[in-house]
């Protein structure tokens, strides 16, 4: 596994008081990490802007990309920044994990996919991450990548602090959603495979 990260505006933090969209709408550092076999030859682009203080979007994308690896898929994960260093290459699924402000998808990524040209026709994966009030957040998400003609395949939301799973209320919530996400990784391969 290889983590590339550099870059990141330290401003949009800092001036969370005076404007607190700010954090949503600026992108984040460039990060790019690459999970399961070079050789593969079914390959996922799994895109998130980092929240400036949650890592939950880095853990739910790694851990998708896990549950994909089990099933001998490669991903590259990136960041928004990083994503124009993705542009030329071919995948064969695109998961974009947002995380939600002011009940919306964060707007880096929103911009990504509306600004996104290859999307027709492809398969995609929705992850709306928040604190728990997320059902706006995910119907937007949704939406904007239903207008790019690409084929969602599922949509699912992981909460920071919502119970991800009532069975497991003593678990820590964080590592609930990173195990479910594992999971829906590994089933959207299988999911994948099937439809073929």
């Amino acid at each position: 596994m290889k983590v590339i990260k550099k870059n990141y505006n330290y401003n949009c933090i800092f001036n969370f008081l005076d404007n607190p969209y700010a954090v949503c709408r600026k992108k984040g550092p460039e990060i790019t990490m690459n999970i399961g076999q070079s050789i593969s030859n079914k390959k996922a682009l799994i895109l998130y802007d980092p929240d400036a203080f949650y890592n939950l979007d880095a853990q739910i994308s790694k851990s998708f990309a896990q549950g994909l690896a089990k099933k001998g898929w490669v991903s590259k994960i990136v960041t928004i920044s990083s994503a124009k260093n993705s542009e030329d290459e071919q995948f064969d699924l695109y998961v974009f994990c947002a995380n939600t402000y002011n009940w919306s998808p964060g707007g880096a990524l929103s911009n990504y996919i509306k600004k996104h040209g290859q999307l027709k026709g492809k398969n995609v994966i929705a992850i709306t991450l928040g604190s728990g009030s997320t059902k706006r957040s995910k119907r937007i998400l949704e939406t904007l990548i239903k207008q790019k003609e690409a084929k969602l395949i599922d949509s699912k939301v992981f909460w920071l602090l919502r119970p991800n799973d009532e069975l497991k209320m003593n678990e820590s919530n964080v590592k609930v959603a990173v195990e479910m996400a594992q999971i829906f990784g590994n089933g959207t391969a299988h999911i994948l495979k099937t439809t073929k």
